[in-house]
């Protein structure tokens, strides 16, 4: 399997605050990869470097064998790198389909027919054809999750990374969501997901990273790496 991404010694740091902390990993074409690791533990700054959105200090970012460090996010975006967000981020005065549609014109440069049949696939695949003509701010909190992957799945992306999609819903929210991700990565999407409902992540991924405190600690077969006692450790808060 060809590596999609690889991320090389990537550090970030606030002043003292080191927050990633020379983090290297890569992604299989096809594969879907887990990242998890308490709160503060640099996760989604490393999302925020993969994408563009903020500028390493040191290390390297490739796609598809390509230096794509010194690349913004929108460059990252047309080539085939985009996320959704802890915290949904809608247009919530534009129908559910108009956010999409600009996810397709603007992160992927798509004409106005393209756009408006790939974007009417993707309602289908989330579940939000029903409600594409509702305003997005309008939507409950499953559907502003789909909605916030489907405008990431707008820009037909390569990479998707993916941030917390399941917190804050309910067991049953949650079951239909994993249904749609392990949808997503069967139609060949490369996908990388932090997430702290770790039974949704292992009903998708088949391998885990691990950070604390901006580090690196482990890496792995995902039911592996959760019976490490250091993993065990961070979740459970004392030995085992």
């Amino acid at each position: 399997m060809a590596n999609l991404l690889e991320v090389e010694e990537l550090r970030k740091s606030y002043g003292s605050l080191v927050v990633t902390d020379s983090v290297s990993l890569s992604v299989g074409e096809g594969e879907a990869l887990g990242v998890i690791g308490p709160n503060g533990a640099g996760k989604t700054t490393l999302f925020s470097l993969i994408t563009g959105a903020t500028r390493p200090d040191a290390g390297r970012v490739r796609l598809d064998g390509r230096d794509i460090t010194g690349v913004g996010a929108a460059g990252r975006c047309i080539a085939g790198v985009c996320r959704s967000h802890q915290i949904p981020q809608p247009f919530e005065k534009l129908t559910v389909f108009e956010n999409l549609l600009v996810g397709a014109c603007f992160g992927r440069a798509m004409s106005e027919a393209e756009a408006t049949d790939h974007c009417a696939g993707v309602l289908e695949l989330t579940g939000l054809i029903a409600k594409a003509n509702r305003p997005g701010g309008s939507l409950t909190l499953l559907d502003r999750k789909r909605l916030e992957l489907a405008r990431a799945l707008a820009t037909q992306p390569r990479l998707l990374l993916l941030d917390e999609i399941a917190g804050g819903l309910t067991e049953g929210e949650c079951e239909s969501l994993i249904g749609t991700i392990a949808a997503i990565r069967a139609g060949g999407t490369t996908i990388v997901w932090i997430e702290h409902i770790v039974h949704a992540l292992l009903a998708v991924v088949g391998r885990l990273v691990v950070l604390n405190f901006g580090r690196k600690i482990a890496e792995g077969n995902a039911h592996a790496v959760m019976d490490l006692p250091e993993v065990r450790e961070i979740y459970l808060g004392s030995p085992v």
